[in-house]
């Protein structure tokens, strides 16, 4: 499986990893709702299942996907201060929609 961050998502991802609340936790993908050719993403922090494959980025965090999950495969997190300040996570290989 892959997954691209950004360098913007790449720092907040960091800070979320930071807290106290994250010990022992990785940064997940997960779909919100599934439209068959596209889904809803956000993310948050859990900790790796029997399903999950751990997925190193180029940026030094560890992404956590579910294997059983071919929408999670190839997302790209981005993160964007304007014009609204949030996540935008895409999946270019099979259609996206925003967090």
């Amino acid at each position: 499986m892959k997954v691209k961050v950004n360098r913007n998502a790449a720092k907040v991802l960091k800070d979320m990893l930071n807290t106290p609340e994250a010990e022992g936790k990785k940064i997940r993908v997960i779909i919100t709702q599934d439209h068959g050719n596209h889904g809803h993403y956000d993310v948050a922090l859990d900790t790796p299942t029997e399903h999950d494959e751990v997925v190193a980025t180029d940026k030094g965090i560890e992404i956590v996907l579910d294997t059983r999950q071919p929408l999670l495969d190839g997302v790209w997190i981005q993160y964007f201060y304007v014009p609204q300040e949030g996540f935008f996570i895409t999946n270019p290989s099979t259609g996206f929609l925003e967090k």
